[in-house]
């Protein structure tokens, strides 16, 4: 009986949220509501079934459904989906294995440039004779072998760095991630390969193949409105994928044997765990996942230059890692959405909400401080302007108050460590 009363006030919870994001497509609170019911999904104390039953819901029926009045929803949704790949991949090198990878963007860039290459006119520019783009099918075909190049890439970073550890390692990874940035920067002389700081475009999409099928059931819908519904299913797919191999590395004795490297590395050789194989394998994995993410970007954004993957960039991700919890699969992801909402919802909306005020002309009449007109109010002010500032912020609190995270690892993890 517990679990109906639940069921039923989560289901008429997101249902209430629903609604007031189809009234109100323009509330940022509305839509924040919205996506607390998949939080609340994850508390509820329901059996498994249940939750995944809920989480369908609002993730493949009613977010599409919202996107399609409002498409400004499924753009945060798919930024959401794809640094929720990006942290989890992140999360193996740091929270798992306890190593601090300051370059982790590189590998982002490096899938986001092999397909962006061969699947625009660019590659005409070395290859002399040849017929680019390729067609839009090799895209998936790119997606395995991104996954592929960033696993070598990430063991070819691991190999001169295992010795190093805490600070020294934080310097060389984020001097691998300055070394491939400069390149793509720079390799567009002697021979065009990257196009330089003036980027590639236009980058081809993946096909939409099930398009003959709607048109066989009489749906003639323009490719421009499919393909942000496309990307969105094809990014929560990605991140699903992710979340699913994360966890069952976390569960396998390969996680464990990283979680006893985290926690004494001498230790864990001493007991016959292979240190190096294993700190490859982490750098690895996450670097696949990344470089994966990286070329489902490329087809996304059609267009991409180096200032798409800088240091900031590195940043962010990890910070997302930090705020939700190193090691923790949940912590990352509400690390990834909360940082992703703050940074595309809150502080914008906040400064749209201002330039308001600052046109409306309103002027406040205070005792004191006397007659204040709101369109005096310097540009300056914008949260927006402000969102490494509050990254900053949330960060020194989170370790003053919480430095294990929101989600931080459950306990039995711990203990499963001590076993390891």
């Amino acid at each position: 009986m517990k679990v109906w009363f639940i069921s039923l006030g989560l289901a008429g919870y997101i249902a209430l949220s629903s609604l007031l994001v189809f009234y109100f497509p323009q509330s940022v609170l509305a839509f924040l509501l919205f996506e607390a019911s998949l939080l609340f999904v994850y508390y509820a104390p329901l059996p498994r079934r249940v939750k995944l039953s809920f989480a369908g819901l609002v993730l493949v029926v009613l977010l599409p459904l919202l996107g399609t009045f409002n498409g400004y929803y499924l753009e945060v949704a798919i930024q959401v989906g794809i640094f929720v790949a990006l942290a989890l991949g992140l999360n193996i090198v740091v929270g798992f294995v306890g190593l601090l990878n300051l370059g982790f963007v590189a590998f982002y860039a490096i899938g986001a440039y092999l397909w962006a290459i061969f699947g625009s006119p660019q590659a005409n520019q070395f290859l002399a004779g040849a017929h680019f783009p390729l067609a839009p099918s090799w895209f998936f075909v790119f997606l395995f072998l991104s996954i592929a190049v960033g696993a070598f890439t990430g063991a070819l970073l691991g190999l001169p760095v295992l010795r190093l550890r805490g600070d020294y390692l934080a310097i060389v990874t984020l001097g691998f991630a300055e070394v491939v940035r400069a390149l793509v920067n720079n390799l567009d002389k002697p021979i065009n390969l990257t196009n330089g700081p003036k980027g590639i475009t236009p980058i081809q999409r993946p096909p939409l193949f099930f398009q003959p099928v709607l048109e066989f059931l009489g749906l003639r819908l323009d490719p421009a409105a499919l393909y942000p519904l496309y990307f969105y299913f094809l990014v929560l797919l990605m991140a699903l994928l992710v979340i699913l191999v994360t966890r069952r590395l976390e569960d396998s004795p390969i996680g464990r044997a990283w979680k006893a490297i985290r926690e004494d590395e001498i230790a864990a050789a001493t007991m016959g765990i292979p240190v190096v194989r294993l700190k490859l394998l982490a750098f690895a994995v996450g670097a696949s996942f990344a470089s994966a993410i990286g070329v489902l970007f490329a087809a996304k954004q059609i267009f991409i230059n180096p200032e798409s993957f800088t240091f900031m960039e590195s940043i962010g991700v990890l910070a997302m890692v930090i705020l939700g919890g190193m090691g923790s699969i949940p912590g990352a992801v509400l690390g990834a959405t909360a940082v992703t909402v703050l940074n595309l919802q809150l502080l914008k909306g906040l400064s749209l909400w201002l330039n308001t005020l600052r046109q409306s002309g309103i002027i406040f009449s205070l005792p004191l401080l006397g007659s204040f007109d709101l369109s005096q109010i310097p540009a300056q002010f914008e949260p927006a302007k402000y969102e490494r500032m509050v990254f900053g912020l949330i960060l020194i609190l989170m370790m003053i108050f919480r430095p294990q995270g929101i989600l931080p690892p459950r306990r039995s993890e711990g203990k499963s460590d001590g076993a390891a």
